[in-house]
Formats: C-alpha cells, structure tokens, sequence
C-alpha cells in the first residue's frame, strides 16, 4: 500500500512540474499568413499559389537601394509583406512606364496583368 502511494505522489508531483513547466515557457511569436513566414516579403506568382498559400519567393533583407526580383519572383500577380513594422517598396512597369508602390506592414497587394513587378526596396519605416 505504502508504494502504491509513493507512486502516486511521484506522479502528482511530475504532473504539477509538467504543468508549471509549460505555463513559464515562453510562446513562439513567429507567425505567418498564406504561406509567407515572418518577416518576409513573400511573391505569388499566380491566383492559385495565392489561393493555396504557397509563395514562389521572398525576400527579407532591409536594403538601401531596390533588388531586382528573382525569376520566380519577377511578375508575381500578388504580394504579401508578414513583416509588422517594415514597409515594402515594390517597383513595377505598366505600358512601358516605370512605377513604385508602397506595401505596408501585413498588407497585401494584386498587381493586374498589365503590370510586372520588377524589384523590391525593404525599409524600415512602419507607415507608407
């Protein structure tokens, strides 16, 4: 009898333990939309890949000047920005004419057939 108790003392004692263990440990912050992990710029190239939340690309370096888009990335039709205090500066030709277009924090952007997005600038200001 006695060690049925000490069993079950031990195992009250490892379940409390357990418990406390996991209510101290800290939670992970990373967090991601549709694919696109923190904190990066993630491309679709197409309405399916949106749609299924699978990005061909992306980007994460704060940069000082524009990057020129990879091949799976140049053209994307949308993108997302997971990053929550960097904005995006997406470069893009429509009828032949250069363009930029800021994507704030968490923001998503469609860019219409005519369009090509062509580059990415990633800064550190929070606001457009």
């Amino acid at each position: 009898m006695a060690v049925i108790k000490r069993i079950a003392a031990v195992a009250t004692s490892v379940a409390v333990f357990a418990g406390t263990a996991l209510t101290v440990a800290p939670s992970a912050s990373a967090t991601s939309y549709n694919g696109c992990d923190y904190p990066r710029v993630c491309f679709y190239q197409t309405q399916p890949d949106w749609t299924i939340g699978m990005p061909d690309a992306a980007y994460q370096d704060v940069t000082t000047s524009y990057q020129n888009l990879s091949s799976r990335a140049y053209g994307a039709d949308w993108v997302y920005n997971s990053r929550n205090d960097d904005r995006a500066m997406l470069r893009f030709t429509n009828g032949g004419s250069t363009y930029y277009k800021c994507l704030p924090p968490n923001g998503t952007i469609q860019f219409s057939p005519a369009s090509t997005v062509t580059g990415i600038r990633i800064d550190t200001a929070s606001t457009c």
